[in-house]
Parts: C-alpha cells; structure tokens; sequence
C-alpha cells in the first residue's frame, strides 16, 4: 500500500512513515496488524534500510508502532479507536490541518536558493544522527549549544572570516533573533544608548526597542556607518549594532579606517559592538573585507552569525562568539532565555560542516548566485537604475522621480511579486525611493519575465 513520490518535498522517511500513518487513520492497518522488516520493506521500496528505520523509529517514538524484538514489528494497540471511524477522524484531521507551506514569492530577500539545497543529502544524515540518539541525549541539552558544533563553528570562522576563537566562547542561538535577544538582555538596561544603521534591519530595530534602549539612528554612506556621527549624537552609548561586511540595506562594506575608529571608539568608551556577518560568504568581486572581531585587540566585539542565509531558515541556528569577560553571564542569560536548541539539529549541521558539504555547498551557491544576478541585473537595467554591491543576496533598484516605493511594494505584493520598499527602513535619515529585490530564488530564465510583471505595477 505504500508507494513513494520522489517529486515530494521532504525526505523518503517521512513519506513512508505519512502513508503508513494514513492506513492506520484508515483502518487499512489494524491493532496488532504485523508490519514487514525494515530489511523487507526497503528491498520492495527501493531504499535504504536507514531510510525505513527512521520511519519506523518515528511512529515507535509517536506510539502508532510497537517494536518486538524477534516477534518483529506490529500496529500499537493503542490505536484502536483511529480505525473505529475513519471518515470522520479523517475529516476532523482535514479540516484542522494548517496550511501547507508555501514557495518563496519572487524577490523575496532573506532566503537563500531553496531549490539549490541538497535535501536528499541532507535528509540521510538527519536519519543517521536520529538513529544514533544515546540515552543520554534525551536530556536537556547543553545551554551553550553542542560541543560537536561549536567546533566546527570555530574551525570555520578560523578559515573563512580569520577569527581565532575557542568553543566556549562560541553560542549556539535560535538564529540571529536569538543571538539579539541574549545580547539585549546581557548587555543594555531600560535607556541606554544603542547605534543602530540608518537605513538599517528592522529585526535589530525591534529587538533593541523591546527592552527599552534608546536607538541612535546613525547615518550611513558609501563607506558604511558614519562612525564621527555616531559619536557626535552618543558618545557613550553602551552598544553599536553593525553589518559591516554588506551593509543592510544599502549594501556598502564598512572601509577599514571606519572600522578601525569604530574599534577604537568601543575601546575607548568601554561600549561593546555587535557584528552582524549576515551574509558575507556570498561576495562576487574583489576580496571580502577583514571582520571586525578579526581586528579587535580590546575584546569589545561579539560577533552573530547564521545559518539562515548559508543553509536554511527553517533549521533556526545561528551563533554568537563573545569575549571571555561575557561568557559567565551569556551562560547564565542561556539558560534563563532558550534552554539550548534542539540537538538533533545541531547534530546534523555539525556532521554537514564536519564532511565538508558546507564549504562545498557554500561555493556552489556563491557561483549561482553570481548568474542569478547577473540575470535580474540585466533585465533591471533597461528600466531602472540598478545599484550592485561588491556581495549579498538582493540588489536595489531605484524608482523614478515621484514614485513611491512603499506603494509599489504594496500593489507588488498583490500581483504575487515581494520587493522591500527602502524608504521603510529608516529612522531619520531617508535614504530615498528604491526597491531592494531579492534573486536567489530567481533561475535565470525567469528573469525577463519577472522584470516585465514588476515593470507593469511601477507604471500603473
């Protein structure tokens, strides 16, 4: 009864273990009803028994499913009043069911190429780290975040962004939220000064509002953040929140004698700096810009990174790397506030880095990447300004005199299409009327076509 879709979104198991929970609901399989060896059942499948192990250890966990050793597998008894009316409970499930998922809209930012990711790669080291769960992994995982990860976070940022760090500075963090939320909660209290980048992430607006930090909108222009301003407006903040490497939204990298005087104005003030290295992997000419905490000789910089941009959002993982003066309190704020991420996942991601999938991964999506630009950019071009910084996941196009870019974003949206209006990003420097436009998601074929449905709301 059960038959597999290799089109299916989502890994084999859980469509083997889908269909046989179907038959349960059914009643096409019973209480006490036998069900073949996962030996057996991957032979008339056509995959791995590692894939019907996971299934079955799902159900087991769920207790749809009863393993008995020798006497083999068998429908829980459990389960007996599914098959009692299954129409009905069917319908019931039905209607309570929430929406499926849906596919990125075009030029949607934030999401790196879904249709690029290697699920079926992926999939089968999810299955072998759920197969070897210990007894002990069962309990509260570590608060800082799995050793096994932090590891590989060390050795990475190590090669890629020059950070020497160990693994207990390292913190693994529901994504860059979570990251933000023990940063505010270590470090500011009700009124203190915070430089924020003005236009700059409404994510780091609202996480630094919400504990009631006074921002500091600091102007930026083609070199980044204007750190002198900052300084005129709050010379003793307590934090400032950067994207130097592309800065959010407008793109520039923070130049080097800015990120030296912001150093030295953290040093000097005894303020601490948050570096959001959001999406530096993906840079498309010339060399990627030396972090800030590659730089910092005053421990005064914590830098936040993700896995959203890299991997995928839906893992929720990120990382914080703290000075050794903050670690004591981080520890305490972690276990107060998240309680450590699930292990599973930072057990995948862990063997995902540690095989050298991540690095590979991270290459292929720097080449697509750089053609899917190159696609929009030059379908962009033959109507609007097209402003390309040096890396990134969008790029900005600028609207004509008069236009504004809050309106089309909204009229967009209602065609299907999902531009950010720039102007919505400021605080009280305006930094004019554009649309920041997303192309991970956009294959180059699609390009044209796209352009022409964005080009047609513009002019309405």
């Amino acid at each position: 009864m059960i038959t597999l879709d290799p089109a299916e979104p989502g890994p084999l198991y859980l469509q083997i273990a889908t269909r046989l929970r179907s038959a349960i609901a059914t009643g096409a399989l019973s209480s006490g009803a036998r069900l073949p060896s996962a030996r057996t059942l991957s032979a008339q499948l056509g995959v791995a028994r590692g894939t019907v192990d996971a299934a079955y250890d799902l159900l087991a966990g769920e207790g749809a499913i009863e393993p008995r050793g020798a006497a083999g597998t068998i429908i829980s008894v459990q389960v007996n009043d599914l098959a009692k009316a299954p129409a009905q409970r069917t319908l019931g499930l039905a209607r309570s069911r929430p929406a499926a998922p849906t596919a990125p809209l075009p030029f949607q930012r934030g999401l790196p190429a879904l249709d690029a990711f290697p699920r079926k790669l992926w999939s089968a080291l999810t299955a072998k780290a759920a197969r070897a769960i210990a007894e002990a992994d069962l309990a509260y995982p570590d608060v800082c975040g799995a050793i096994a990860l932090r590891e590989e976070i060390v050795a990475y940022l190590g090669l890629a962004r020059g950070i020497a760090c160990a693994p207990h500075q390292v913190f693994v963090t529901p994504g860059y939220q979570g990251a933000l939320t023990l940063v505010r909660q270590v470090l500011l209290r009700p009124g203190d000064a915070v430089w924020v980048e003005d236009p700059g992430h409404p994510q780091a607006f609202q996480a630094m509002e919400v504990g009631g930090a006074s921002l500091v909108p600091v102007p930026v222009d083609a070199e980044g953040m204007r750190v002198t301003a900052g300084i005129a407006a709050a010379p003793r903040a307590k934090l400032a929140v950067v994207t130097p490497t592309h800065q959010s939204p407008l793109g520039v990298s923070l130049s080097l004698p800015r990120r030296l005087a912001l150093l030295a104005w953290a040093e000097e003030a005894r303020a601490w700096v948050l570096e959001d290295d959001y999406d530096s992997e993906f840079r498309y000419t010339g060399p990627t810009p030396p972090s800030l905490k590659a730089l910092d000789r005053g421990e005064r910089v914590l830098f936040a990174g993700s896995f959203s941009k890299t991997l995928f959002p839906g893992l929720r993982l990120g990382y914080l790397v703290v000075p050794d003066a903050l670690i004591e309190t981080m520890t305490r704020a972690a276990r107060l506030i998240t309680r450590g991420a699930p292990l599973l996942e930072q057990s995948v991601t862990a063997a995902f880095m540690a095989g050298g999938h991540f690095a590979r991964h991270v290459k292929r999506m720097r080449g697509l990447y750089k053609r899917r630009r190159a696609a929009l950019a030059a379908a962009l071009s033959d109507h609007f300004p097209v402003e390309l910084a040096a890396g990134g996941m969008h790029l900005l196009i600028r609207l004509p005199e008069g236009v504004d870019d809050s309106d089309v974003a909204r009229r967009a949206l209602a065609a299907g299409l999902a531009p950010m209006a720039l102007s919505g990003l400021s605080i009280a420097h305006h930094p004019g009327h554009g649309l920041m436009l997303g192309f991970t998601n956009i294959r180059e074929d699609d390009a044209a076509g796209l352009v022409a449905r964005l080009v047609e709301v513009v002019g309405a």
